[in-house]
């Protein structure tokens, strides 16, 4: 119990500083930056447990990427701590498939991809940078259709936030994120099956 109020005091300690960032408060983001910086490198280590071993781009690059971002959007109202999360998992998948679309850029008939949408194998390691492109390009036609289910997946695949985190970004049940998962990653895997660069998969 002790653990779980200390929890819930950092939580909104978190987002006490984060409120007063955005009304111009310098002290505030002095408070903040450690704090953040963890919360990113913890969100960076989970996000690339399923990067090759040699990717380019290792968790303390892309926490100082994603930091960097954060710190320049400065007319961003943060509400709370899950509105930080969100942002934070948007601005690291944006960074990593930026960087997987610039180096299949570089490399031409890579062949076909094999995309697998299993759990176990989506934390997996190499996935490879197609993965992360098709991922990507169907994540948005999924948005066109459904923006809190490409959430789920963009949360829970990119910034590896656990179901109750995600629920918590979302502001939605543990019930929900785990029926949007399950429905999002079926409507995904049969559109990645749809492209001929696309092997079948489990």
């Amino acid at each position: 119990m002790t653990e779980a109020i200390a929890k819930a005091a950092r939580i909104e300690h978190v987002t006490t500083l984060l409120v007063a960032w955005s009304g111009g408060d310098r002290d505030a983001l002095d408070q903040l930056v450690p704090l953040v910086h963890e919360e990113l490198r913890r969100r960076a280590r989970r996000a690339m447990v399923h990067e090759r071993a040699d990717h380019s781009l290792q968790p303390t690059a892309l926490v100082n990427e994603v930091y960097l971002r954060l710190v320049d959007m400065r007319q961003v109202q943060w509400s709370d701590r899950a509105h930080f999360l969100a942002l934070a998992a948007r601005l690291m998948r944006r960074i990593l498939i930026d960087l997987a679309r610039a180096q299949l850029s570089q490399k031409r008939g890579a062949g076909a991809v094999a995309v697998s949408l299993d759990e176990d194998a989506m934390m997996s390691p190499g996935r490879g940078r197609e993965n992360l492109v098709a991922l990507d390009d169907a994540l948005h036609a999924l948005a066109a259709i459904d923006p809190r289910r490409s959430q789920v997946v963009e949360l829970r695949f990119f910034a590896g936030l656990d179901v109750d985190e995600t629920a918590e970004v979302l502001k939605v049940s543990r019930r929900t994120v785990m029926r949007d998962w399950t429905l999002a990653r079926t409507w995904l895997f049969r559109e990645l099956r749809k492209s001929p660069s696309v092997l079948k998969g489990d």
